[in-house]
């Protein structure tokens, strides 16, 4: 029973992640192309992103951390396997 929570929590914080990844990037691209294309291509600037535009950022950032949070439960708490890495015999 705690194995199929745990893959529940871990499949939903990984779309949780997804989630917030995406609204993340989105919310660069409304800030300015520019933003957008530098949160995908170049390391650091989604760092510097969320500093400078917090207001904006934060949003995505936190979904994106709860869904880091619903993971490590679901592995660590919940005991549940980590997808893509657990070998099936």
């Amino acid at each position: 029973m705690l194995d199929a929570l745990g893959s529940i929590a871990v499949w939903g914080g990984m779309l949780l992640m997804l989630f917030g990844g995406v609204l993340f990037i989105l919310s660069a691209f409304r800030e300015g192309i520019l933003w957008g294309l530098g949160v995908i291509f170049i390391p650091f600037v989604a760092l510097v992103y969320l500093i400078l535009d917090w207001p904006i950022a934060k949003k995505p950032f936190f979904i994106w951390l709860y869904g880091i949070a619903f993971v490590l439960a679901g592995v660590f708490l919940l005991s549940a396997p980590i997808p893509f890495l657990h070998s099936h015999p």
